[in-house]
């Protein structure tokens, strides 16, 4: 005997559930001869028959309840596997590496990682902090996170969080005793916290007021390679530093720093995740993706 096919059972199911080929086949989303010969089909495999019809109504036969009986149990626990297999399915799972600077790991992920990780549990992500720029292929990583200005151009950008911008703080007690800078070169005869690049060059304190542009290259008695470090420098009173100013908002809130040369920073675009154009997007980063885009809205 061959065995029935499960579309047929459950055309069988249905009909006798529904005591009408007609709202079953509704149910089913299927025509009503489609039904009716998905009935007729597994009868003949079987070689009895299954349901009793007349031009009233349709109920089953003494061997049609016999089968239904055994049968229901079984669908319903298939359809519960079933289910259970398409929400697995549907959750995304997988790796996604991330790299970025700790800047960028700071002001920007910190604060999303519960959520997006609560969001898709499937997903296991892994980050590395980096403040040099990093060739995201060769280093495994699916993409990564930098200002605009520093990504290549054969990278796909999506702008996230919020605009950045630089602002030059000291302790209140060390802007008294210098006087606050008027303009950027004022910082020339102050001390300040200088900060060195991954790649060994010193930094440039960069300022703008509408068309005008100064670079300062400032000195001082410290030099870091962290803005942390440089904001607890400045709170320590060792000199100016030029930090993030989500990172100083705290310490101005309290009083523990002054701002200087607020005119002289404006704030930038914002942090850009990257990942490569020419390979495909993985699972896991179409939904890092996707996420993130109600949250850049905000």
């Amino acid at each position: 005997m061959p065995t029935p096919e499960l579309l047929h059972l459950r055309a069988l199911a249905a009909v006798a559930e529904w005591r009408s080929f007609r709202r079953a086949a509704t149910a089913l989303n299927v025509s009503p001869s489609a039904l009716s010969q998905a009935v007729r089909t597994l009868e003949q495999s079987l070689g009895v028959p299954l349901l009793q019809r007349t031009t009233r109504s349709v109920a089953p036969t003494e061997a049609g309840t016999q089968l239904l009986d055994e049968l229901r149990p079984l669908l319903a626990g298939l359809e519960t596997a079933l289910a259970n297999v398409g929400r697995f399915q549907a959750e995304v799972r997988g790796t996604l590496r991330l790299n970025l600077p700790r800047s960028a790991a700071s002001l920007w992920l910190e604060p999303l990682l519960g959520d997006f990780l609560r969001a898709h549990p499937g997903i296991h992500l892994e980050v590395s902090t980096q403040d040099g720029m990093a060739d995201i292929v060769p280093g495994g990583y699916d993409a990564g996170v930098r200002f605009p200005e520093a990504l290549p151009r054969d990278m796909v950008a999506v702008p996230v969080g919020p605009q950045q911008r630089f602002i030059v703080v000291a302790t209140p007690d060390l802007a008294q005793t210098h006087g606050l800078p008027q303009v950027p070169h004022d910082l020339l005869v102050r001390p300040c916290v200088r900060q060195r690049f991954p790649s060994g060059a010193l930094y440039h304190w960069q300022f703008r007021q509408g068309d005008v542009a100064q670079v300062v290259d400032v000195t001082g008695p410290l030099t870091v390679d962290d803005q942390r470090l440089a904001l607890a420098a400045a709170r320590g009173g060792v000199g100016w530093a030029y930090v993030y100013e989500a990172m100083a908002s705290a310490d101005l809130q309290a009083g523990r720093l002054v701002q200087s040369l607020a005119d002289w920073c404006p704030p930038e675009p914002g942090f850009q995740l990257y990942y490569p154009g020419r390979r495909q997007v993985s699972p896991a980063l179409r939904a890092f993706i996707d996420w993130l885009r109600p949250e850049s809205a905000g």
